[in-house]
């Protein structure tokens, strides 16, 4: 007589929790250009010239682009990164770099 072996529940436990995910989020503003938020992308992200121009449309367009999402240590390095490269020498009215945030990105966006 076969008899099947009785399941084991699942000891929840012993789960790794997921970090929580955050968004990097680069504002507009009118005092940095296009050419200088596409280099920020490449530098900064490794993106291809055509993501940084498609990230640089979406800032001038919607006021905001998501640049990338991950988790927190991640994300705040980037934010620093960004910030460092101070304002956009193509333009003399840019004082300093672009604004960044962080964001949870456990609120249904999509990035």
């Amino acid at each position: 007589m076969v008899t099947a072996a009785p399941r084991s529940k699942t000891d929840t436990r012993n789960r790794t929790k997921q970090p929580r995910l955050w968004h990097v989020v680069l504002l507009d503003d009118d005092h940095h250009t296009y050419e200088y938020v596409i280099e920020m992308m490449m530098l900064v992200f490794a993106h291809s010239i055509e993501r940084g121009f498609e990230i640089a449309e979406t800032v001038d367009s919607e006021g905001r682009a998501i640049c990338m999402t991950t988790h927190l240590e991640l994300a705040e390095l980037k934010r620093e990164q960004m910030t460092s490269l101070g304002p956009d020498p193509r333009m003399e009215e840019s004082a300093g770099p672009m604004t960044v945030l962080l964001e949870p990105a456990d609120d249904g966006d999509d990035a």
